[in-house]
C-alpha cells in the first residue's frame, strides 16, 4: 500500500488545474520536474549536470539554455540547423542583459537545392518535405523549439508565394520560428555566421565579408566585432542553370542581364557552351571587383547594386568570402552543379591571386552555412530579469508585434508632453493608426531610474495611446535599460489602464522591426524575444537605394557619390531612428 502523504507525481496540478507562474512566486519549485498541465504560461530551462542547491540557485538565475533553429531558403539551396544556445546575464552599468556565450550545434541538414515549381513559384510541398526530414533527422519536435528564424533570401524573395510559404513555416516550425528577410538582415547574419565578426573582434581589425549566394551577394563591413555597414549586389551562382546538354533550364532576369552584358542574348531553352558560361562568369567577377574597389559605372548603380554602396573602404585588415560561391573561391568544393557558381568563384580567385584588390584574402570560415548559422545564433535576444508581466497566460506568447520606437533622447528631466508628441509622430511615420492593432512601444533609456523620471515617461506613453486604452488592448513596452518592473507598475496602476501590461528590458529595437515574444523562462524570469525585419517585394531592388542624381563622374571615368549624401549609406553606428522602410536589421546585446 502506498504512502497517502507522498504524491505519485511531485508538484502535479491540483484538481486538474494548470500549473502557472504564480506557483513560483515565493521561490518554490524552480525545477522542471513537475507537470504544467494544459495552458501552462511558462517554460523551464533544462540544465545538464548536478550542482549543489546554493550554487545551482545562483547559476540558473544568470544562465538560460534555448533550443534554436535556423531555416535558410535561398536562391540556390535550403538548409536547416538546430542549435542549443547558452545565454548568460552580464552587468552593464545600471542594467543587466543576456548575451550568447556558447552555441552547440545539434544537427545540420545536408544542403538541398531549393525546389521551384516555376519561374514565379517555390514548390511549397517539396520544401515542406525537406524541412520535415530535417526535424525528423534532428530528433527535434516543433514544440521544443524556443527560438529561431526562417530566412527567405536573395531571389527567393521574388517568388510570388514567398511570403505565404514563410508564414506557414513560421507556424509549423515551432513556437519561435519566424519569417524574416531583407538584404541588410542577410548581411548581418552572414557576418556573424561566417566568423568574420569574431575574427574582427579577436584581431581588433576591419574586415569586409563578401557572402555570395545563389542569387545575391551581401557585403558586410565589420570593425572590432561590430557591424558598421552593409550593402547587397545582384551577383549569384544560380541565376542561370543548364542541364547536362548545356540547355538553359533556369534563367532569372538578373542572370539574363549578366549574359547580355557579356554579349549573349540567351533565352530559357538556349543551348550554351562551357566557354560561353565561363565568359559570363568572368564578366561578373570583373564587375564585382570593380564595385568592391568603388569604381562604379552607371550600370553598376542602376542594375547591379540592390542597395546604396558601402562607405569608403579604408584600412581594411582583409576580406573574407562566404556563401555557396565562397566554397569555390577557397577551393573547398570540387563539384559542379550546372550553374555559374563554380566558374564565378574560380574567376574571382584568379583575379585575387593576381592582386586586383589591395587587401589580403583571409582564411575561410563558414562558407555554405554562413547565413543559416547566423540565423540560428543571432535571431534571439533575451530580456532582463526585471520583467513586468501582469498576466503571462494572456500576454504570452505573441507573434509579429510591429515595433513603434520612441524617437526621443530622454533628458535629465523628462517632459511627458514631449514623450507623447514624439510617440504620436512615430506612429504616423510608420503608417500606423494607434489602437487599430497591438504594437510594441520601444524606447532607449538613459540616466538614473528615479521615480519622477519614470512617472513622467509612463504618463507620456499613456497619453499617446488613447485608442489602445479605450479598446482595452494589451500594452507592450520594450526598453533597453533596467526599468521594466517600476515602469510596468506605474502603467498598470494608472486608472486609465484596464488591460494587461507587459514591460521588458534589456532589449534594443529599431523602427521597422517586428518581434515575437515567447513564454517566460523559469527560473530566470526572462522573456525570449525574436527580432525580424520583414521585406517582401516584387523587386528587392526597391529597397534602400538613393537616386542616381546624387552621383557624379570623376576624371577616372568612375561614378562617385557627393560627400554630403554619404549619410545615406547604411552605416550601423548611429543613434537616429530609422523611419525609412529599408528593412535593415540591428542587434545590440
Amino acid at each position: 500500500m502506498s504512502d497517502p502523504i507522498t504524491p505519485t507525481q511531485p508538484d502535479a496540478p491540483l484538481n486538474g488545474l494548470s500549473h502557472t507562474l504564480k506557483d513560483h512566486q515565493l521561490g518554490a519549485n524552480f525545477e522542471h520536474g513537475h507537470d504544467h498541465g494544459e495552458g501552462g504560461d511558462h517554460d523551464h530551462d533544462d540544465f545538464d549536470g548536478a550542482l549543489n542547491s546554493a550554487d545551482h540557485a545562483l547559476w540558473v538565475q544568470d544562465n538560460v539554455i534555448l533550443n534554436s533553429v535556423g531555416i535558410d531558403i535561398g536562391s540556390a539551396g535550403t538548409q536547416v540547423v538546430f542549435s542549443k544556445i547558452h545565454l548568460q546575464r552580464v552587468a552593464d552599468q545600471l542594467s543587466t542583459r543576456y548575451v550568447v556565450v556558447s552555441r552547440e550545434p545539434i544537427y545540420q541538414s545536408p544542403n538541398t537545392l531549393t525546389p521551384y515549381q516555376s519561374d514565379t513559384l517555390i514548390d511549397a510541398h517539396a520544401l515542406g518535405e525537406i524541412i520535415e526530414r530535417a526535424y525528423a533527422a534532428a530528433g527535434v519536435h516543433a514544440d521544443n523549439v524556443d527560438a529561431g528564424a526562417v530566412i527567405l533570401t536573395g531571389e527567393a524573395l521574388r517568388r510570388e508565394n514567398g511570403q505565404a510559404i514563410a508564414a506557414v513555416l513560421a507556424e509549423q516550425g515551432g513556437e519561435f520560428v519566424c519569417a524574416t528577410a531583407g538584404h541588410h538582415m542577410e548581411c548581418m547574419l552572414a557576418v556573424y555566421g561566417s566568423g568574420a565578426a569574431r575574427r574582427s573582434y579577436d584581431e581588433s581589425t576591419r574586415i569586409l565579408n563578401i557572402d555570395i549566394g545563389g542569387g545575391t551577394t551581401k557585403l558586410g563591413l565589420v570593425e572590432n566585432g561590430e557591424l558598421r555597414a552593409t550593402a547587397a549586389v545582384h551577383f549569384g551562382g544560380r541565376l542561370l542553370v543548364v542541364d547536362d546538354s548545356g540547355r538553359i533550364t533556369r534563367l532569372d532576369p538578373a542572370g539574363r542581364g549578366h549574359a547580355l552584358r557579356a554579349g549573349f542574348d540567351w533565352q530559357l531553352g538556349s543551348v550554351v557552351s562551357r566557354n560561353d558560361l565561363a565568359h559570363v562568369a568572368e564578366t561578373m567577377a570583373d564587375a564585382l571587383l570593380r564595385i568592391l574597389k568603388q569604381q562604379f559605372t552607371e550600370v553598376d548603380l542602376n542594375d547591379l547594386l540592390l542597395t546604396d554602396p558601402l562607405p569608403p573602404l579604408e584600412e581594411l585588415g582583409g576580406i573574407m568570402f562566404s556563401g555557396g560561391v565562397g566554397e569555390y573561391v577557397y577551393g573547398r568544393e570540387p563539384r559542379d552543379f550546372g550553374d555559374l557558381g563554380k566558374l564565378f568563384g574560380e574567376a574571382i580567385r584568379a583575379r585575387l591571386d593576381k592582386g586586383v584588390l589591395p587587401w589580403p584574402l583571409l582564411p575561410a570560415g563558414e562558407c555554405l552555412r554562413a547565413t543559416v548559422l547566423g540565423a540560428s545564433e543571432y535571431s534571439v535576444q533575451l530580456s532582463g530579469n526585471t520583467t513586468f508581466v501582469s498576466e503571462p497566460g494572456v500576454l504570452l506568447p505573441r507573434k509579429n508585434l510591429q515595433v513603434v520606437p520612441l524617437p526621443l533622447v530622454l533628458s535629465s528631466t523628462i517632459d511627458a508632453a514631449e514623450v507623447t508628441q514624439a510617440l504620436q509622430r512615430s506612429f504616423m511615420l510608420h503608417d500606423l493608426i494607434e489602437g487599430e492593432q497591438d504594437n510594441a512601444l520601444s524606447l532607449r533609456w538613459c540616466g538614473p531610474p528615479s521615480f519622477v523620471r519614470l512617472a513622467a515617461l509612463a504618463e507620456g506613453l499613456l497619453a499617446a495611446i488613447p485608442r489602445t486604452l479605450q479598446s482595452g488592448r494589451p500594452i507592450y513596452v520594450v526598453a533597453d535599460g533596467d526599468i521594466a518592473l517600476t515602469l510596468g507598475h506605474l502603467i498598470k496602476d494608472d486608472p486609465r489602464v484596464t488591460s494587461e501590461v507587459l514591460v521588458i528590458d534589456g532589449i534594443t529595437l529599431w523602427g521597422f522591426d517586428f518581434i515575437d515574444l515567447g513564454r517566460i523562462r523559469m527560473p530566470s524570469l526572462t522573456v525570449p524575444v525574436t527580432i525580424k525585419s520583414l521585406v517582401f517585394s516584387e523587386d528587392p531592388r526597391s529597397h534602400g537605394k538613393s537616386d542616381l542624381s546624387n552621383w557624379h563622374r570623376h576624371d577616372d571615368g568612375a561614378l562617385h557619390q557627393h560627400q554630403h549624401h554619404q549619410d545615406h549609406a547604411h552605416v550601423h553606428d548611429h543613434d537616429h531612428d530609422h523611419s525609412h522602410g529599408h528593412g535593415h536589421h540591428h542587434h545590440e546585446t
